[in-house]
């Protein structure tokens, strides 16, 4: 049973988006910190970028941008998007990214929500926001605050910005 369990983790695909800005600090990227009891008590490495899970009919784009959407709130945008390619977390989840301009006041976050049995074993269920807190950060800091396994499209943006300052 435990190799079974192993091998649908391994085959977690999402996708999300990578937003930044140009702030006061230079780029600025925006990211998420997971609801739920689970993630309360966790801030550095526990950040994230918006994702959701693809099905195998989903066009990885349109999740993106879907999952943006319900974890941020209807006062969330963000524009053209480029591919940031796919990374491994430790996990196994597959993760797309792809990375855009986008505008958002962390103040009006408005996250869609979900269910679980809490406290485990009470038969009674809460509900959740699946994202507590969304914020700006400039790279460096954003390095501490995400999830390892994600770090790679903080890389990815880099090369993108400064590909096209070079032009």
């Amino acid at each position: 049973m435990a190799v079974l369990k192993e091998t649908s983790r391994i085959s977690m695909l999402s996708a999300g988006i990578l937003a930044y800005r140009k702030g006061a600090r230079g780029l600025e990227v925006l990211l998420v910190h997971p609801g739920g009891p689970f993630w309360r008590k966790k801030d550095s490495g526990a950040w994230s970028i918006p994702k959701g899970e693809l099905d195998a009919a989903d066009a990885p784009e349109q999740v993106a941008r879907r999952e943006f959407a319900e974890e941020l709130g209807p006062s969330a945008s963000i524009g053209r998007l480029q591919p940031l390619g796919e990374i491994r977390q430790r996990g196994g989840k597959r993760v797309i990214g792809f990375t855009g301009e986008g505008h958002f006041d962390p103040a009006a976050l408005i996250s869609d929500t979900f269910d679980i049995e809490w406290p485990p074993r009470s038969d009674r269920r809460q509900s959740f926001p699946e994202v507590d807190r969304a914020e700006w950060f400039d790279i460096e800091f954003a390095r501490i605050k995400m999830l390892s396994g994600q770090v790679e499209l903080l890389d990815r943006l880099l090369a993108i910005a400064v590909e096209s300052t070079a032009r």
